[in-house]
């Protein structure tokens, strides 16, 4: 049969680990085993030395070699049995200097030379080792044998038996054995209640599937246009594709971080951190309009998913700019018609004069108006912009008038932005002010350049907005539009298409390193300022569009 590698995460990591477990077990056993012989065999050898020289230190044994002759029933056979058996030694050998056994454990062999070299002992000095003799393997130690004036007469040899050696290493085997297996069987179940676990937590795939996975959800989160941040239960980031650190203005170093250390307050960190519930949530970050939406996780994080609305935001702000200008060109059409109706009465009266004298006073208003806007502010879109606006609050009965401080050239470095702060501005005030029960209602504009700072100040007759809230109303989300008039300005829920509009004119002051601030209006109604920083340009460098535009209105 052919063994088959197992595929699965969980089946490769039970194999790996239980062979771990089982290597680690053979090692440990080996490595204890290997040292504990040696010692054995060392503790054996020191033991037989032990008895040697405590056999040797006897001065009466020293004396009988001297005085009498190797016997089976002399005196040294007698003294050294009577030692190795007290001691359990396997053997007690003493001999002469010729090596001629005196004492033995057979008696036999008393008299005969003995079998291994005494040279060394007899020379002086001690001798450990496991050798073989007569009596078979044994650990054996020698020492040499004084007399009182300490000349070597003999040697003493003493033996422990090796068997028991053996035995004693083969003894501790079994509950060595006992307790590997024990660490073994604890080992092999923690193997597989980890395996089980990542069993669960893998969904049973295998290594090939996970990289495979792991491939197309790297191409997959860097190749989407939606940008998508993910984190964890603490509120860290743990992966944020391109399109998220664009929008966000992240940089490679925000994985692992708190939303709220790499995130300016507002809006924006409250969405992504959960702190603002629900679905397709508005929010403003770098003059970008983004929807997001939040998707918690089985662990406690969530993954947030971003879209980029700020195309769409400002076509739907165009798209209520040209229905502001269709409804105002069609109440200019009644009024045209309205007009030429009287200017048909008087003609078909004879009154000619008068006719004469009333079509002057309905187109010099008209072209006053548009000349007032045009010499006072010269830049086209912006000086457009309030035309347009003019028409749209006369349809809304609100007179848009142009402050007498007004004086902007046309050196702004992008008239868009200051399309986009002039057009909020003026939207919220007409929003203000329109419908209410006042004599002559306005809103007044005033652009003035101080240098190569542009100041924007849109001034309204309406309620105003209260100290507490003059802060808030700039916060991305926040909206007074959809409070009940009794109740007065009040926070509400993020209205769709709401409060974005003053988040932005803040944003793209902060951006140009300036401010957008409300105060309030003498006789009521609210003044809003911003001021742009080089928003215009310097003289040099308006130079030559100064003279393309010289016959232009001034």
């Amino acid at each position: 049969m052919r063994i088959r590698r197992p595929r699965r995460v969980f089946a490769q990591v039970l194999t790996a680990q239980v062979a771990l477990t089982t290597g680690v077990m053979v090692l440990a056993t080996g490595l204890f085993l290997a040292p504990l012989s040696s010692e054995l065999d060392d503790q054996a050898m020191r033991r037989a030395l032990s008895i040697a020289q405590t056999t040797a230190a006897d001065p009466d044994l020293a004396e009988e070699l001297a005085s009498t002759r190797p016997t089976a029933h002399g005196p040294v056979q007698a003294d050294a049995e009577r030692i190795r058996a007290a001691t359990g030694a396997l053997y007690i050998v003493v001999l002469d200097t010729r090596g001629v056994r005196w004492s033995h454990t057979h008696p036999d062999e008393i008299g005969r030379h003995v079998s291994t070299d005494p040279s060394r002992t007899l020379a002086g000095r001690q001798v450990r080792q496991i050798d073989t003799g007569t009596l078979g393997r044994s650990a054996r130690a020698k020492v040499p044998l004084r007399d009182h004036r300490g000349r070597i007469v003999g040697a003493v040899s003493v033996g422990i038996a090796y068997d028991s050696v053996r035995g004693r290493l083969f003894g501790t085997i079994p509950g060595l054995l006992r307790y590997a297996g024990a660490a073994l069987a604890v080992g092999v179940l923690a193997a597989v209640a980890l395996s089980r676990r990542l069993r669960r937590r893998t969904h049973g795939v295998a290594f090939a599937d996970i990289s495979a996975l792991l491939d197309e959800r790297e191409a997959m989160l860097h190749g989407i246009r939606e940008g998508v941040v993910a984190c964890d239960r603490r509120g860290r980031i743990r992966l944020v594709n391109d399109e998220a650190a664009r929008l966000l203005g992240l940089d490679a170093g925000a994985a692992g971080r708190a939303l709220d250390e790499v995130l300016p307050p507002g809006r924006t960190t409250d969405v992504l951190a959960g702190r603002v519930a629900g679905t397709d949530l508005l929010a403003v970050s770098g003059g970008r309009v983004l929807v997001a939406n939040r998707m918690p996780t089985p662990d406690g994080g969530a993954v947030v998913t971003l879209r980029d609305r700020t195309e769409l935001e400002l076509l739907g702000r165009e798209l209520d700019g040209t229905q502001g200008l269709l409804d105002a060109l069609r109440a200019q059409d009644h009024e045209h018609a309205n007009q030429l109706h009287t200017l048909r009465g008087l003609l078909e009266l004879g009154r000619h004069e008068k006719a004469v004298e009333f079509v002057s006073e309905v187109a010099s208003a008209q072209r006053a108006s548009a000349e007032q806007i045009a010499e006072r502010v010269h830049e086209p879109l912006l000086s457009a912009l309030l035309v347009g606006k003019a028409a749209v609050a006369a349809e809304r009965g609100v007179s848009l008038r142009v402050s007498p401080e007004t004086l902007l050239p046309d050196a702004v470095v992008d008239p868009r932005d200051l399309v986009t702060v002039l057009g909020n501005l003026i939207d919220n005030a007409l929003d203000a002010t329109a419908g209410r029960r006042r004599d002559e209602p306005f809103v007044e504009v005033e652009l003035r350049a101080e240098h190569t700072t542009a100041v924007l100040r849109v001034s309204d007759t309406g309620p105003g907005v209260p100290p507490r809230l003059r802060e808030q109303i700039f916060a991305e989300g926040f909206s007074t539009k959809a409070a009940p008039p009794a109740a007065g300005p009040s926070a509400v829920p993020f209205p769709r298409g709401r409060g974005i509009g003053l988040a932005l004119v803040r944003r793209l002051a902060e951006r140009y390193g300036g401010m957008a601030r409300v105060t309030a209006r003498a006789g009521g109604g609210a003044v809003f300022t911003v001021v742009l920083p080089e928003a215009l340009a310097r003289p040099d460098e308006t130079t030559g569009r100064r003279l393309s535009t010289a016959g232009g209105p001034r």
